[in-house]
């Protein structure tokens, strides 16, 4: 993907991440990584210091790590918040009820500029009334981006506002979870 000009990647995973594109960072590779999974607090300042995008904020005890990480690292990577647009038990996310606290409260309590919102609506549903949600949502904070559509969905996606889709198994396969 590289060679064919690509710069933009997302990542499930720091630690993944890490292997495939540290050196390559370091060595002045101009890349925008994005860490689009879930993101465990003890892991903010290695994500920090690694991603241009976070779009996995999705609760206060990861909102402070990620301020403390900021502050020793010395670079802020933009945030977006993650919505459980279907309530989903196994999902992480943002209850949709909760976004408008949790959003004041991120800019409140650490200062931070949130950038996006993103959404992974539940596999067995419509897709388009959880892009739906999410822009509302998104409408109502004042937030410009949306990352919302996979795949299978992101021409929905777009009809609804995404700014930015994630389409990894469409260029690089089904993700081998055997080998994680």
């Amino acid at each position: 993907m590289l060679r064919t000009g690509q710069r933009v990647f997302g990542e499930n995973r720091v630690q993944e991440a890490q292997g495939r594109w540290k050196a390559r960072r370091e060595a002045g590779l101009d890349l925008e990584l994005r860490l689009i999974g879930p993101l465990q607090s003890n892991k903010a300042q290695d994500a920090v210091a690694l991603f241009d995008v976070i779009e996995t904020l999705d609760r206060t005890k990861l909102a402070a790590a990620l301020a403390d990480a900021c502050a020793k690292v010395g670079r802020a990577p933009k945030l977006y918040v993650q919505v459980n647009t279907g309530e989903e038990e196994q999902k992480a996310g943002v209850a949709p009820a909760d976004a408008d606290g949790f959003i004041a409260s991120v800019r409140r309590d650490y200062g931070f500029e949130i950038e996006g919102l993103m959404c992974i609506p539940p596999a067995d549903e419509p897709a388009g009334p959880h892009f739906a949600l999410l822009a509302k949502i998104a409408a109502r904070n004042g937030v410009a981006k949306l990352s919302m559509g996979m795949s299978a969905d992101y021409e929905i996606a777009v009809l609804f506002g995404a700014t930015s889709v994630r389409v990894g198994s469409a260029l690089f396969g089904a993700r081998d979870y055997s080998a994680a």
